[in-house]
C-alpha cells in the first residue's frame, strides 16, 4: 500500500530495540493514511461533545444527581492502568534517543530509533482522546459544574492529536510520552477521591503542578524545535504541527494557571453567619 505522498516516511530501527508484543504489530501505513484523511471527523465528534454537555445539562436541571461512585471509580482506573501501559511501552525509546549522542537534539529533530510498540500505542493515545471525553458524562449526571477549562481543553486535545498524529514527528514522543506519565497519576488521584479516600490538599496541588509542568516542557520543546528551523539546522518538524502546538500549549498554560491560582493562592471570601 502506497502512503500518501505528503506524508514523511519514518521506517522501523531494524532490529527493533522494544520487541513489541503480537498485538502490538499492526497496519500503520492503513491506520496513518486513515487518520490523515478522516482528520475533520474530530471536529464532528467535537461539536457533538459540546452538543451533548449543554443537552444533559438541561435533562439533569430538574433531576437529582447520580451518585455513580462505581462507575467512576472503574472509569478512572481503567484510564490510570491506560496511561500507565503506555507510559511504559513509549518512556524505554525515547529514553533510548535521548541517553544517545545528541540526545535531546535527536529526540525532537530527527526521526530515528522507531518502534513498533512505540507508533501502537501512540495510536491508542490519539484514540484515548475520544474516550476521554467521558469524563465530561460523569460530570454532567452528578451535577458537577462543567467550567470552561475542562471542556475546552478535551475538545482541543483531541483535535489536535487526530491532525498531528499522521505527520509522525519526533517531537511528538516527549507529548504522548510526559501526557501519559501525567494522566497516570490524574486518574489515580480520580479513583481515590472515587472512593471517598481523604488526601492532602497538597496531592491535587501536585496534579496540577504537573499539568503545567506538562505545558511548559511542551512550549519548551516547541521553541527548541522553531530556533533550530529559524537557524537552518535540518528538523522534522511541519510548520503546521509546530503553531498548532504551540498555541494549544500556550492556552493549557494560560487557563492552568488561572485554574491554579483560584483553587490554591486566591483569598476565599469569609462566608457571614447570620
Amino acid at each position: 500500500m502506497s502512503l500518501n505522498s505528503s506524508l514523511e516516511v519514518w521506517p522501523y530501527v531494524e532490529p527493533p530495540t522494544i520487541l513489541p508484543y503480537d498485538f502490538e504489530k499492526f497496519d500503520a501505513i492503513k491506520w496513518r493514511t486513515w487518520m490523515a484523511q478522516s482528520w475533520p471527523i474530530s471536529l464532528v465528534i467535537s461539536a457533538s461533545y459540546v452538543t451533548l454537555i449543554l443537552v444533559g445539562q438541561r435533562f439533569m436541571h430538574s433531576r437529582q444527581p447520580f451518585k455513580l461512585q462505581g462507575p467512576l471509580l472503574i472509569w478512572n482506573l481503567g484510564l490510570a492502568i491506560f496511561s500507565l501501559c503506555g507510559f511504559v511501552r513509549t518512556f524505554p525509546e525515547l529514553f533510548q534517543v535521548i541517553s544517545g549522542q545528541d540526545g535531546m537534539h535527536r529526540s525532537i529533530c530527527v526521526r530515528d530509533t522507531l518502534n513498533p510498540s512505540s507508533i501502537f500505542w501512540a495510536f491508542l493515545f490519539t484514540w484515548s482522546k475520544v474516550v476521554e471525553l467521558g469524563d465530561t458524562l460523569f460530570l454532567v449526571l452528578r451535577k458537577k459544574p462543567v467550567i470552561f477549562l475542562h471542556w475546552y481543553h478535551h475538545v482541543t486535545v483531541l483535535i489536535f492529536c487526530w491532525a498531528t498524529y499522521a505527520h509522525y514527528e519526533p517531537i511528538l514522543r516527549w507529548f504522548g510520552v510526559v501526557n501519559m506519565l501525567v494522566h497516570f497519576y490524574m486518574y489515580s488521584y480520580f479513583a481515590l477521591r472515587a472512593m471517598h479516600v481523604r488526601l492532602w490538599k497538597s496531592v491535587s496541588i501536585t496534579v496540577t503542578t504537573f499539568q503545567l509542568t506538562q505545558m511548559v516542557l511542551g512550549i519548551v520543546v516547541n521553541f527548541y524545535a522553531f530556533w533550530m528551523k529559524r537557524k537552518g539546522v535540518p528538523c522534522a518538524r511541519s510548520d503546521q504541527g509546530q503553531n498548532i502546538h504551540l498555541a494549544m500549549y500556550s492556552s493549557y498554560l494560560v487557563l492552568f494557571a488561572h485554574y491554579f491560582y483560584k483553587s490554591y493562592l486566591a483569598k476565599k471570601p469569609k462566608v457571614k453567619r447570620t
